[in-house]
């Protein structure tokens, strides 16, 4: 079993209520992190996820959507932990809007996507810099997507330029700080096994999906942790600006 020294660390987790958040969330506190657990709707999620370490880790709800609520959710983090010494950038949406809908109604879900996947994480990027000076460095992770390498398909052109500005983000942030003892990782997974996945499985089955990938079972939220916890750890700094791949062999660059 790995085991990390997170003790002491206070880390900003956003999308931590569920699926692959969810995961990562059990791993950092297991391994002795304090978490600030971001949730939009899932509460007894996030409570019962807080309660199951005794790490002093607590919840905070904030719609990503919102402009407002992402501030809120940076001050009320930094009110209650102070110093924050890692933000996790995982929180994002996966919303199917064909080229055959009409443009208005296009749109609708392109703005949403972007709002929560890219909008949300420019602020909170911006926010954990002007932090991370005053506190003598940090370290962000942004949870990507193989999608910024090998596309979408047409239903999720969203999604994919949402991902793809992230990542671009990630690494502008490492170039720039780097000398303010600032570091940003990306972790670009694919198909993952959580509920989202699980309603994708129930509607085409699972053997379409065992096909895109190399190894004979679905990457599982558990699969990314550990490295996500290396990076909080510190213990993976000269890695900064690096994406890593976790796909299961689906896409290889």
């Amino acid at each position: 079993m790995i085991k990390l020294d997170l003790n002491g660390k206070n880390i900003l987790l956003t999308g931590a209520s569920k699926g692959i958040g969810k995961g990562i969330a059990d791993f950092l506190m297991e391994m002795g992190a304090t978490l600030a657990i971001h949730y939009n709707r899932h509460k007894a999620s996030a409570q019962e996820l807080a309660e199951k370490y005794a790490t002093g880790s607590s919840i905070f709800q904030a719609d990503l959507e919102k402009e407002s609520d992402v501030f809120r959710l940076f001050e009320e983090v930094t009110a209650e932990f102070g110093k924050i010494d890692a933000i996790i950038l995982n929180a994002g949406v996966f919303l199917k809007h064909s080229t055959s809908l009409s443009t208005e109604e296009w749109l609708k879900t392109w703005r949403k996507t972007i709002d929560i996947n890219l909008n949300s994480v420019g602020i909170l990027t911006k926010l954990g810099i002007d932090h991370f000076k005053e506190n003598a460095g940090g370290r962000f992770i942004y949870i990507g997507s193989r999608a910024v390498f090998r596309g979408e398909t047409e239903e999720y052109l969203a999604y994919a330029a949402s991902k793809g500005g992230l990542t671009s983000l990630a690494r502008s942030v490492a170039r720039s700080f780097g000398k303010d003892n600032i570091k940003s990782f990306v972790v670009s997974p694919g198909f993952t096994r959580t509920a989202m996945a699980e309603q994708f499985i129930d509607q085409y089955g699972e053997e379409r999906v065992l096909k895109e990938i190399a190894l004979n079972e679905l990457t599982r939220p558990k699969d990314l942790a550990p490295l996500i916890g290396l990076m909080c750890s510190g213990l993976m700094d000269h890695a900064t600006g690096a994406t890593i791949d976790i796909n299961a062999g689906s896409h290889i660059r």
